[in-house]
């Protein structure tokens, strides 16, 4: 902990105030994956059609794909609370912030550890989020 860096718990309520944030992002995202109309591969009789959908074909994809990631990441986090290891870096199990909670409440690590691993000086097993299984 820096200097002048208050150690900094959650409240009993804001698990409560997160699962209902993870819920209501949970359903948003689960709704986009009923709407992938735009994945559809159509023939267009025009060269350039045909490359301008095949661009939103794989913007689609990629948007998926992300979304996908999120909702993964969703699960894993109410798996977290239920089993109370929520709020705990997965990396060091320091305490994550209720800043970064609140800011990235499916946030696995903590600012310290994302931040590491974002730079690839530490690597993350991947089964280390495999820990807390998707619901």
């Amino acid at each position: 902990m820096q200097a002048g860096e208050e150690e900094q718990k959650m409240t009993p309520a804001e698990p409560e105030k997160l699962t209902a944030l993870l819920r209501t992002k949970q359903t948003d995202l689960s709704r986009l994956f009923r709407n992938r109309g735009e994945i559809v591969i159509e023939r267009a009789s025009d060269a350039l059609d045909e490359v301008q959908l095949m661009g939103e074909r794989e913007l689609a994809v990629r948007n998926l794909d992300r979304d996908s990631n999120a909702l993964q990441q969703i699960h894993r986090a109410l798996s977290r609370i239920a089993n109370g290891t929520y709020g705990v870096c997965l990396r060091c199990e320091e305490d994550i912030s209720p800043k970064r909670m609140a800011a990235v409440p499916w946030a696995a690590f903590c600012i310290k550890c994302q931040e590491k691993n974002d730079r690839r000086e530490i690597e993350v097993d991947e089964t280390i989020e495999l820990l807390a299984p998707a619901a």
